[in-house]
């Protein structure tokens, strides 16, 4: 009789940015789903907030203290996942910032650094680290969900580290999902336009003074999406999905 332990055994999902937000939903959904929810974030506060919501749901979450931005600390997220549950099925990488909108000649280096350390090097840190994992476990394989953004496709006023960050995203789902084929590994992108969260408040009066109020929409939307793409097999995968607002002005819309 062969051994079902490991196939039995819960699914386990961290998601980066837990704390608020399109993290938090998205943990929420993952953890209505039956998976194990490992919840990253910098403000422990935050993630034990979202811990609070998952367990009087009845449901299963750790809290690792985590700065993506520091690959000892990323280190530390997936060590302490493992050792805690052994395994790891899905990586939701949704931890990432903007800056200040200013016109190109105004930006600081220092907030062009500090974006691209977020939204960038600290989503390959992680991608890297459960690559890893995903690589060399048994059952091999798990999937790993990137937070692209509308603007991995047109970009705002005034947005240029945003916006270069997060096409490169674009090309490191790209580049993650054909080098993950052989380990059974699948990467997918969401991209979100005005979810109703603290960070797109500013758009209902719009993206600048001159610019009307966007329509948003339920963030909870959001994270009943990623739940989907995380639910598919593994010989099925989502590349590339994009959740808006209806009445959004994308692609000629407004």
């Amino acid at each position: 009789m062969s051994d079902t332990s490991a196939t039995a055994a819960p699914r386990v999902a961290i998601v980066t940015g837990a704390g608020s937000g399109i993290g938090q939903v998205s943990a929420l959904a993952l953890a209505a789903d039956g998976f194990s929810v490992v919840c990253a974030g910098r403000r422990e506060a935050a993630i034990e907030e979202t811990r609070a919501k998952i367990e009087a749901d009845g449901g299963n979450a750790l809290c690792v203290v985590t700065d993506v931005t520091e690959e000892q600390s990323v280190l530390h997220l997936f060590d302490e996942t493992i050792r805690t549950y052994g395994r790891l099925d899905v990586l939701f990488n949704n931890a990432g910032i903007s800056m200040r909108a200013v016109p190109m000649p105004e930006i600081d280096l220092a907030e062009w650094n500090r974006v691209v350390a977020t939204n960038l090097t600290g989503l390959f840190l992680c991608t890297r680290e459960a690559f890893r994992i995903m690589r060399d476990q048994d059952p091999q394989g798990g999937r790993i969900i990137n937070n692209g953004s509308i603007s991995a496709h047109t970009p705002r006023p005034n947005s240029p580290a945003y916006t270069a960050t997060k096409h490169a995203v674009t090309g490191l789902t790209k580049s993650t999902s054909l080098d993950g084929r052989d380990y059974h590994i699948a990467c997918g992108q969401i991209d979100v336009g005005n979810a109703g969260t603290a960070m797109t408040a500013r758009l209902g009066g719009g993206a600048g003074a001159s610019v009307p109020a966007e329509a948003r929409m339920d963030v909870a939307d959001v994270g009943r999406a990623v739940s989907y793409m995380a639910s598919l097999p593994l010989d099925t995968n989502v590349l590339f999905m994009t959740v808006m607002a209806n009445a959004m002005p994308f692609i000629g819309r407004g």
